[in-house]
């Protein structure tokens, strides 16, 4: 009961931060000029044209579902990478710079569970923002067409071209929205862990987006392909993989399972530098 008091207070306090919501603002601002963008004749009749050489009417998929993947697919790891970090980055950082962290520490709670207190709130902070990014692009997608519509996917990094009729199309988008909420989880962690050393936030969130970004340049170089799967963004990209005709769930499996691996390292060596740390001088 006393932990989950704490992690309620917690979560009042992280949500209660005007920092927090920016990455919302973003995703809906963002959702609005994409579609308003795609009013334009020539980024139209480019949409129209990639369907019509493939033998499929751009009138059936140019609808809510597509054009919320649409969103997802161009906005997510710039944007998401982005504001994830400042509030992973920030958590522990921002309370030893106000000076907090010393009142914290003199109740009588350990630093592994003020930590595990402190990332419970985070990761379920990157699952509301998934959840809100997949729920409002798919709300502006169907406002903006008047209907869901059927499913197409263009992932050329992915080698991915698809289609899917309504039903199974909302299926798959769920699955998806569903396995972005987990695999971001591991960018949470990477600014958790750097938030927990000697650092001030802002460093913390630019380090954590220097090794996304880096490693996402390092994977798309063709002459690194042969070892891709040591790249962390080769395993966030699973969530666009249910797209496949036959999903390759052993492949998400083992995606989900090297993260989990990894991120349970970040914890781990942010939390031994944390615990390490001489806050009384």
């Amino acid at each position: 009961m006393m932990f989950r008091r704490q992690l309620r207070h917690e979560s009042v306090k992280l949500f209660a931060r005007k920092r927090t919501y920016i990455g919302f603002g973003a995703f809906v601002g963002l959702q609005v000029l994409i579609l308003a963008l795609l009013q334009l004749p020539r980024a139209r009749a480019a949409f129209d044209k990639l369907l019509t050489t493939n033998g499929y009417l751009p009138e059936d998929y140019y609808a809510g579902l597509t054009l919320a993947m649409l969103i997802i697919e161009f906005s997510i790891f710039l944007m998401g990478a982005l504001y994830l970090a400042l509030v992973g980055g920030d958590v522990v950082a921002k309370e030893i710079e106000d000076g907090t962290m010393r009142m914290v520490l003199s109740r009588p709670v350990s630093r592994l569970r003020l930590l595990a207190i402190k990332w419970i709130a985070c990761a379920g902070y990157t699952g509301v923002l998934m959840l809100f990014l997949g729920i409002t692009s798919l709300i502006a997608g169907v406002i903006y067409r008047g209907r869901l519509g059927q499913l197409f996917v263009f992932v050329p990094p992915e080698n991915l071209f698809a289609v899917f009729p309504t039903a199974d199309g909302l299926c798959r988008y769920g699955m998806a929205i569903v396995l972005l909420a987990l695999v971001m989880q591991i960018i949470t962690t990477l600014a958790f862990m750097f938030s927990c050393f000697k650092m001030k936030p802002a460093a913390a969130t630019i380090l954590t987006l220097t090794v996304m970004f880096t490693d996402f340049v390092l994977r798309n170089v063709p002459f690194f392909q042969s070892f891709k799967h040591y790249f962390i963004t080769h395993h966030t990209a699973s969530w666009v993989r249910v797209y496949h005709d036959i999903i390759p769930w052993w492949t998400i499996g083992e995606s989900l399972v090297y993260l989990t691996a990894l991120g349970a390292t970040f914890w781990i060596v942010g939390a031994m530098a944390f615990c390490l740390r001489d806050f009384k001088s």
